[in-house]
């Protein structure tokens, strides 16, 4: 039973989370081999003052 885990900044709508969800559901039912039903994605989301890049937090940028 594979699993994606994605760990991204809060903010992105319902539907950009669904359409990423399906699409990754769909490229490893392509390249395991498996049934999409087997297939588990987590979408992991931090809030923009509790992630940063280059030093700099999100919601600062």
């Amino acid at each position: 039973m594979p699993e994606v885990h994605v760990f991204c900044a809060a903010g992105r709508t319902r539907e950009q989370k669904r359409a990423l969800m399906q699409s990754l559901t769909a490229a490893v039912v392509k390249d395991f081999g498996v049934l999409a039903d087997t297939v588990t994605v987590q979408i992991i989301e931090s809030p923009l003052s509790d992630k940063a890049k280059g030093g700099i937090p999100f919601d600062e940028r």
